[in-house]
């Protein structure tokens, strides 16, 4: 009896020795299983349970419900339960409820949904441990601006607004970046959205000499404004934002550009949408960024284990290797490289364009 004990106090030095956990890593998911946001909570569960059993993981979910109640229930339960992690939160009031009693038990966090810019931007004063896998709010202005301003540099373009704040900020983005790069529109104005034709916008934009025009607004004005340039005869090639998915009366013009994130699973590694089809789970929306979310955490702490740093240390030290690809965070926790991409439109979907 006391030979089998001591090989097995052994065997245990041994494997904290080499970095081996004596335990299943565990993981908290928090993701909102009821309520209006429950389909959504529902894919970040589904990703997240198959990582964990590609790789023995255990998960500890709860159910935030996209509240602040909610978020500070489930980081009691991680700090009760233990976990070394948290992942999921799809939400803004759940995560700015759970960060604080995550960071006093330092447990880091990695967003796959919230995209509020503070999260990260006020990481020096606040300390919360927040490691954003996904986009933040002003990610897709700034690929706008950046990939437009490449690609019309030899163009005459033009840029109009629809008066939201969204159509807006997309707009003055994108002019401000042209102006750093000595562009210059041929036309800039703010249009009345919703109407059933912008033939007199349409007719402003022909006469300004403009052959490309961002559209700061909705995907059926972009679609009402690509229908009337062609019965008008002007070549205009329009673009937008990831609004530009809506689905719309007015078929969009074949050539429409659209600034947005990829689709995952066209993406993703092909034993993993494998695994999701064997158990009858539809890889889409948040479904792999929960996957891959596990798998940064895996791999974190298989290094902390090696090097005995913690997690928050790890994280934002290295590239990550994921089912969506490599990813890597930076010193706030936001993802270092922008996921916006440029998409054009084919007469039936969005392809990506070539060159990215």
């Amino acid at each position: 009896m006391r030979t089998a004990q001591a090989i097995a106090t052994a065997l245990t030095g041994l494997l904290l020795a080499f970095g081996a956990r004596a335990e299943p890593l565990a993981i908290g998911v928090a993701t909102p299983l009821s309520g209006p946001s429950e389909l959504l909570g529902r894919q970040v569960e589904t990703g997240a349970k198959l990582a964990a059993i590609a790789a023995g993981t255990e998960l500890r979910i709860a159910d935030d419900a996209c509240t602040a109640e909610g978020g500070a229930a489930a980081a009691a339960g991680f700090v009760e339960a233990g976990v070394k992690a948290a992942i999921g939160f799809l939400c803004t009031e759940s995560i700015e409820a759970a960060a604080p009693i995550l960071k006093d038990a330092g447990i880091p966090i990695l967003t796959v949904g919230v995209r509020t810019e503070n999260l990260t931007e006020q990481r020096a004063r606040t300390g919360w441990p927040v490691f954003r896998f996904g986009p933040r709010g002003d990610d897709e202005r700034n690929a706008a601006a950046a990939i437009l301003t490449r690609l019309w540099k030899d163009e005459l373009f033009a840029i109009v607004d629809d008066g939201t704040i969204y159509g807006r900020e997309l707009a003055e983005t994108l002019r401000a970046q042209a102006e750093q790069a000595a562009l210059k529109p041929v036309f800039v104005d703010t249009f009345r959205p919703g109407l059933d034709n912008q033939i007199a916008l349409v007719g402003r934009l022909r006469r300004a000499g403009a052959t490309h025009v961002f559209v700061g607004g909705d995907a059926e004005d972009v679609a009402v404004m690509g229908r009337d340039a062609d019965e008008m005869g002007a070549d205009i090639v329009f673009a937008g934002g990831e609004a530009l998915l809506a689905a719309t009366d007015v078929p969009l013009a074949t050539g429409t550009l659209m600034i947005s994130l990829p689709e995952w699973a066209e993406a993703a590694d092909r034993p993993v949408l494998d695994a999701f089809q064997a158990a009858g789970a539809l890889a889409e929306g948040y479904a792999l960024p929960a996957y891959a979310a596990v798998q940064v955490v895996e791999t974190a702490a298989a290094e902390a284990d090696r090097t005995g740093k913690t997690l928050g240390e790890v994280l934002p030290a290295q590239e990550f290797s994921t089912a969506i690809g490599p990813i890597r965070f930076d010193e706030k926790g936001d993802l270092t490289q922008n996921p916006y991409r440029a998409w054009r439109f084919h007469g039936q979907r969005f392809v990506p364009m070539e060159g990215q």
